[in-house]
Formats: C-alpha cells, sequence, structure tokens
C-alpha cells in the first residue's frame, strides 16, 4: 500500500480527527473525505479510513453508507487501521487485493493462456478459465489490455512469426509453427505485421532497399531512413555510427542506399522538423511513414499526433482519448515502440505529476523538444 506521507500521517493512528480543509490531494483531509463521499475507486490503496461507532476499517470506494464526519480516521495503510483496533470491513474487505488489481491478475492468467496455447484458446474458453462470463470476460481484457483478447493473440502469433522467420528452413514452417491456420490468412496479414514481404524479412530485409542519411542538428545526431512507402526511421543520438549500426540490426540484409535529390529533400523536411517542433506542425502531417504496429499502436501514434504543440497530456489523458481508461501501460508501451522521433510526438507525453518519463531517445532531448515548442 502506498504510505501517505504528510504531516497528517505522523498523527497517532487511534486519534479520531474530523475532516477540515487542506492539502488538495490524498494526504489532505479534506480531499480525503471528499474521495470517500464519492466513493471514488481512484483512492483505493492510497488511505483506508475507519469509523468509530462500527469498529471497522474500509476502502474509500466502499458502497457502505458514508459515517458522520466526527466518527472518521483515516489510516495510511491496513497495518496502521489494524493496529489502531479497527476489523476490516466484510462488504469492501479492504485487507484482500483491490478490484483493479484483482482484475489485472484474471487479465494477465488470460493473456499467459494464449501465449501458451497453440492455437489460442477461443472467447469462451478463456472467460471459463478465469470464471466469467464471455461478455464481461471481453470487456474486461479490452479495457485493462487495449485490444481484444483475438487482437492480442493475433498479435502475439505475429510476433512469433517475426521471431522464428529468420531462422526457419521454410516461411511456411514459420508460418505453422506460430500458429497460423492458412497461407492465405498469413499472407493476408504479413504487410500490416512485417512491413515486407515474408520472404524479404526472413532474409533479414534483402530486396528491400532503404535511402537513409545522416546528419547533425541541435539535439545531436540524426539519422533519416526510409523505403519506398515513407520514413521508417527518424533516430537521434550521440553517435552517427551507433545509429546506423541499429537500422542495420533491424533489416541485416536490406540494401542501404543514399538518397537522391528527392530523398534530400525530404530529410531537410524531417530536420527543419526537428529544428522546430513547435513551427513544423504542418509538416509532421504532410510526411509520408512507413511505420507498422499492432491495431493498437497505430490508435496510440494517431492520438499522439493529435496532441497540439506547446502541450502535453498523461498517459492516463491518452488511455481515456482512446477510450480504454485502464490500458495506461499500454499506452506507455506504445509510445516506447515509436521509431519516428518529432513526427510522433510522444515527446508530448508526461507522468501524471509532470515530470518527464523515459525516452527513446533521452530525456534530454525530450526536455529541450518540449521547451522549443514552448517557446513558439
Amino acid at each position: 500500500m502506498s504510505p501517505i506521507t504528510t504531516p497528517d500521517s505522523l498523527a497517532p493512528e487511534s486519534v479520531l480527527r474530523q475532516p477540515t480543509l487542506a492539502d488538495p490531494s490524498y494526504g489532505g483531509d479534506a480531499a480525503r473525505w471528499q474521495a470517500l463521499r464519492s466513493r471514488d475507486p481512484r483512492a483505493d490503496g492510497h488511505f483506508f479510513y475507519s469509523v468509530r461507532s462500527t469498529g471497522v476499517f474500509c476502502r474509500p470506494s466502499c458502497p457502505s453508507r458514508v459515517a458522520r464526519p466526527e466518527n472518521v480516521a483515516f489510516h495510511a495503510s491496513v497495518e496502521a487501521a489494524e493496529r489502531a483496533g479497527f476489523r476490516a470491513c466484510l462488504r469492501c474487505r479492504p485487507a484482500d487485493p483491490g478490484l483493479a488489481q484483482r482484475h489485472a491478475e484474471l487479465v494477465a492468467r488470460a493473456c499467459r493462456l494464449i501465449d501458451d496455447a497453440d492455437p489460442a484458446p477461443d472467447l469462451s474458453t478463456l472467460a471459463e478459465a478465469v470464471g466469467l462470463s464471455p461478455h464481461h470476460f471481453h470487456r474486461l481484457f479490452k479495457s485493462v489490455v487495449g485490444v481484444t483478447p483475438r487482437a492480442y493473440a493475433q498479435a502475439r502469433r505475429a510476433e512469433r512469426v517475426r521471431e522464428r522467420l529468420p531462422a526457419a528452413g521454410t516461411v511456411t514452417q514459420a508460418l505453422y509453427d506460430a500458429g497460423y491456420q492458412s497461407n492465405g490468412r498469413f499472407y493476408a496479414d504479413a504487410p500490416r505485421t512485417l512491413g515486407m514481404k515474408p520472404g524479404q524479412y526472413r532474409a533479414g530485409g534483402a530486396q528491400v532497399a532503404i535511402r537513409f542519411a545522416l546528419g547533425e542538428c541541435s539535439l545531436g545526431s540524426i539519422l533519416v531512413a526510409a523505403t519506398d512507402k515513407g520514413v521508417c526511421a527518424i533516430s537521434l543520438g550521440d553517435d552517427p555510427d551507433g545509429l546506423l549500426r541499429e537500422l542495420q540490426d533491424r533489416f541485416p540484409n536490406a540494401s542501404l542506399q543514399g538518397g537522391d535529390a528527392d530523398f534530400e529533400a525530404l530529410v531537410a523536411r524531417v530536420v527543419g522538423l526537428v529544428q522546430s517542433p513547435g513551427a513544423g506542425a504542418a509538416t509532421a502531417a504532410q510526411l509520408p511513414m512507413d511505420i507498422r504496429g499492432t491495431a493498437f499502436q497505430q490508435r496510440v501514434w494517431q492520438a499522439l499526433c493529435d496532441i497540439p504543440s506547446g502541450t502535453t497530456v498523461t498517459y492516463s489523458d491518452v488511455a481515456q482519448r482512446l477510450g480504454l481508461p485502464k490500458a495506461v501501460r499500454a499506452v506507455a508501451s506504445a509510445c516506447a515502440a515509436n521509431t519516428l522521433a518529432v513526427a510522433i510526438p510522444c515527446h508530448r507525453v508526461v507522468r501524471r505529476d509532470g515530470s518527464l518519463s523515459g525516452y527513446r531517445w533521452g530525456i534530454a532531448r525530450k526536455r529541450a523538444l518540449l521547451d522549443a515548442e514552448a517557446a513558439g
């Protein structure tokens, strides 16, 4: 449980305190009392409350009738409430894992079943395995993971294909080992999941031409690479050779080529976007892109492109905009999978407290981009 590190939490836990106007956070009695009155599930785990007249302690979201303020005390943890002499409520069971945690555990179990089975279990089988109805399970899985069980199974199958293709004797062997039941389904999915023909992917990108250019910008070294479909990489770093090696590792047998005049013009647009991220919204919108990802990743990346320059949002905000408020971790993973720096502006996503979280190309660059956008 998260401890409450405020002066209030230093008072003896046995002292019953009537809520008063204090900090506008769960660390202040007024905010705790408001969370209790509204039965706010987001407050669960941040604190617990006890009722002197009943001798029990509860979660903030407990459906029991709200007690009189003079009978209520707040506690930082289950242990603190028990030390003060209160017993756990039988309705909300505050000593047991919270509802969100129980849901996450059920979904994690379902994901393991999908990962371990070949072929993947159908919806009814998965729902029965975790003790839920198919409808409830489907809705819960999507709210936690961000995609449906079927889409998750398809993404895991595609991932297995990518892992098996380079070492497989034949493409057919790889696709059946990965769980595809027919050649037709696999080849229909290949452009979206692999970005090229299966044989080319198996050969490490053989016969695929990737134009690239290395240069310098205000954020250090920059690499821009593109296929005939559009830009497939915008990478930033301190070592240009390292950026090139990273591209080569992705497609070791691809034909890496220098660019012609048209490509140089494209590179200039990308560099201009990096140099002036706030003024380059139109450039980013018009930039041809060749980036592959799961259906959920594509939704996240599109949501990132809709964030206005000069503003920031949290991972939770993005999840809310997608209609998937519980998919915060999945949103963070999609941001981390972005390979087009600035063009897909994952630098505009921050933690809930406004601090800067991990960035593929370094926190200092993320801060510099945000500062440049704020300056206009």
